[in-house]
């Protein structure tokens, strides 16, 4: 895998996604088409940690970084978040 996809998927997993995509340089995978472009639509962090599985293994350090990257934006600690649940006085 290019380290270049692997950092720019942490900030931006959809974009980059698209990008690879275009330029034919997604890593090698065995998930069916349709399953890539659905998670890419709806789950890019979950389609990004696949691909980091299949290609170097849970062993990597680049999974357990996408990994906590994963559990932080989707269990809300983003600042969209904090704003969306805030009270309102």
């Amino acid at each position: 895998m290019d380290t270049i996809f692997l950092v720019l998927s942490l900030f931006l997993p959809r974009i980059t996604l698209l990008i690879f995509y275009f330029s034919h340089g997604i890593p090698a995978n065995n998930m069916p088409l349709i399953g890539d472009f659905l998670l890419t639509v709806f789950l890019p962090r979950v389609l990004i940690l696949i691909y980091v599985v299949d290609n170097l293994g849970t062993s990597s350090p680049w999974f357990w970084i996408h990994l906590i990257a994963a559990i932080l934006v989707y269990s809300g600690f983003g600042k969209y978040s904090h704003k969306r649940y805030k009270k309102k006085d």
